[in-house]
Order: structure tokens, then sequence, then C-alpha cells
């Protein structure tokens, strides 16, 4: 049985589950949906209140969980010139993107679309480890490499989410953003008193995080963001990203192993909530988000991967041009961020409708990357 619920997980199966179930719902229910999704779940909170602002607090949290080992001695971020080439990869996954949503919106688009900018700057991460490990191996140094990439751009697309995504019906209140000063205060005290129990810090500083967020009118879903670094961890970390070190037993890794789970079926949820686009609604805020991932994505972390090698920054060993521009091609995975920023850049349904199709459409990208693998003999390493 647990390795049945392993195989889920590590497919995606839950969120390609809920994404087609949604579908097919929004497709051949329109209204029945609408009224599941929007009506009365959780006492006078809908279900997509309850899966956007309340579920998604704990997988951004464990997104944090993923950067804060990554910074630690031994991690993939730490030193910093060992993460270099990736991170201008990155920068070039971003920029990339950006630059050809916004340049194809003005040369096609219409002004109303340019709000989707930071659609497709971020990578699904669960996604992209498993296309990467069917097209390179799950040995092959080109797998860590994408991973610490989609990584490092999604803690710049939860940056964009904040910064740039507030309601524009709302007014900021950035008076509120204190308690998130507060939370981190809390937090920091918390790890000096040596509380190893991470439900004090999820409770207190999480909890004043997400009421300050909330109450500023940014999106709260980031609220652990700013409380899992703080949580007790290992002086070093000696695994990759998604690797478990049986050694470390500290109440940063507790908070993963057990919440994981939970995030990972949980995705259901999310898929459900967010991926009811009907096929009718199609249109160029679709092709925009598509084009900028597929084009945006290949071409920046390409680009920028070339440019660290010129400045002295190596790619990994067994990481070649071919191998880059097929990292960049599996990065265009938006799907779950995308998704999620989808939601927050549009208010119209419309527009958001389309923009979303496009992050779902995404999903197609693996079939491009496994074609693309086997066309240029990307040699498995095991």
């Amino acid at each position: 049985m647990k390795q049945k619920i392993e195989l889920l997980r590590e497919f995606s199966i839950p969120l390609i589950a809920g994404v087609v179930v949604a579908l097919f719902w929004a497709n051949f229910g329109a209204s029945s949906y609408h009224d599941f999704v929007e009506g009365q779940f959780l006492g006078h909170l809908s279900f997509h209140f309850v899966t956007n602002e309340l579920f998604m607090v704990f997988f951004f949290g464990i997104a944090a969980v993923e950067i804060t080992q990554s910074c630690l001695p031994g991690g993939d971020l730490n030193p910093p010139r060992k993460a270099i080439n990736p991170l201008l990869a990155t920068l070039g996954g971003v920029v990339g993107p950006v630059a050809v949503y916004l340049g194809l919106n003005y040369l096609i688009g219409d002004p109303s679309l340019a709000r989707g900018w930071g659609i497709p700057t971020a990578t699904d991460i669960a996604l992209a480890w498993l296309v990467a490990r069917l097209v390179f191996g799950a040995g092959h140094p080109a797998v860590p490499f994408l991973l610490l990439l989609a990584v490092a751009d999604d803690a710049i697309g939860l940056a964009i989410i904040a910064i740039f995504y507030a309601d524009p019906n709302v007014p900021a209140a950035p008076q509120w953003l204190l308690l998130i000063l507060a939370a981190m205060a809390v937090s920091y005290l918390l790890r000096r008193l040596k509380v190893s129990n991470y439900w004090p810090y999820l409770i207190i500083g999480g909890g004043l995080s997400w009421v300050g967020l909330f109450m500023a009118h940014l999106h709260p879903a980031l609220a652990l963001v700013f409380v899992v670094p703080f949580l007790p961890h290992a002086r070093a970390n000696t695994a990759h990203l998604f690797e478990d070190d049986p050694q470390d037993r500290s109440t940063l890794t507790t908070f993963e192993h057990e919440w994981k789970i939970f995030v990972d079926f949980g995705l259901f949820m999310f898929g459900l909530a967010n991926a009811g686009v009907m096929f009718s609604e199609v249109g160029m805020a679709t092709w925009l988000v598509l084009s900028s991932l597929i084009v945006g994505k290949t071409v920046g972390i390409t680009a920028m991967g070339y440019l660290g090698v010129a400045l002295g920054f190596p790619l990994p060993e067994k990481v070649g041009g071919k191998e880059l521009l097929v990292v960049g091609i599996v990065a265009g995975l938006g799907m779950t961020v995308a998704l999620f920023v989808a939601g927050e850049a549009f208010s119209d349904p419309g527009i958001q409708g389309a923009a979303k199709m496009g992050a779902l459409m995404s999903g197609g990208i693996a079939l491009l990357a496994l074609i693309t693998g086997r066309l240029f003999k990307i040699e498995k390493i095991h």
C-alpha cells in the first residue's frame, strides 16, 4: 500500500485527477461546478477560499522548506559559486517568458492582457522532476540542476505574487505587514528557546503572518514562507532536493515529512478549484501564456546557461548544450503555480479562464521534452 501511495505522489496523480475532474465538470455542468467552488463549503467559506487561501499555505510552506534546505552548507545553493550557473539560468527562465509575453502582447495582444506577464515565470516543481527523470534518468546531473532552477524560480514567483498581484480593487494596507515582522520575531524567539515542536511556529508565527498578509490585502497563502526558515534545522544539508536524509530529524524535516503527503494529495483540491475552464474560453491569453512557457523558458534558460559558462561558471558534468536545451523545455511546465498566478492576475472570468487554459496546455510540454530527448539521443543515467 505504501508503495502505491508513493507512486501516486511521484506521478502527481492527485493534481492531474483534480484537473481532469474540474475540466469535465466545468464543461458539462458549468452551473453546478461554479456553485460548488464559490458556494459555502466550510461554514461561510467557499471551496475556492479554503483551497487557495488556506491549503496553499502548506503548499508554499513545503516549497519554502526546499529553498531553506538548499541554502544550508552542503546544499545545492551553498556555496553561492556552485549555484551561479543554475541561478543565471533561473534568471533567464523568468526574464525570457516575461519578455516573450509582453513582446507578443504588444504586437498582437491587448493592453488588458498585460497584467498576465507573471503567469509563465514559475515552473511546476513536481511535474518537472517527474519528466526530467523520464528524459535523463534519476541519476543524471541535469535533474538536480533543473530542480534547483525550478525551486529558485518558484521563489521568485512567490515574490511576484506578493508584490505585483495584490487585489487591484482593494488598496494595500501596508501597516498590517508589521504582523509579519512580529511572526518572524516570535518564530526566532521560539527557536532561541529551543522549541522543537513545529506547531507553535505554525499556529503563532503562521497565524500572525496569515492575518498580516490578509489584512494587508496581499495573498495569505505565502504566510509560512516567512516562518519556515526559522524552524530548527540541521547545520548542514547532505541530501539533494527532494532526497531524504535519514540522519536529519530536525523540526524542519519533520514538518516536511508530516505535511508533504497532505500537500501532495491535497493538490487534487487545487486542481478541482482552479482548473475548471471551459474549452470555449481559449483565447489570446491562452496563446500568450503557452508561447511564453515554451519559447521564453527554453530560450531564456539556454542563453543564460551559456552566458554562465562564458563568465567562468561551468555547467554540471555531462550537461552540455543539448541537455541544457531540454532542461529549458522541461522548465516550461507551468501548471500549478501558473494556474495560481492566473487566478490572481485577472478578475475577468473570460480572460482568467483563457490564461488558465494556457497554463493547463503547458502539460503537453512533457511530450515535447520526451520527443526532444529521444531525437537528441540523451544518455540516461540511472
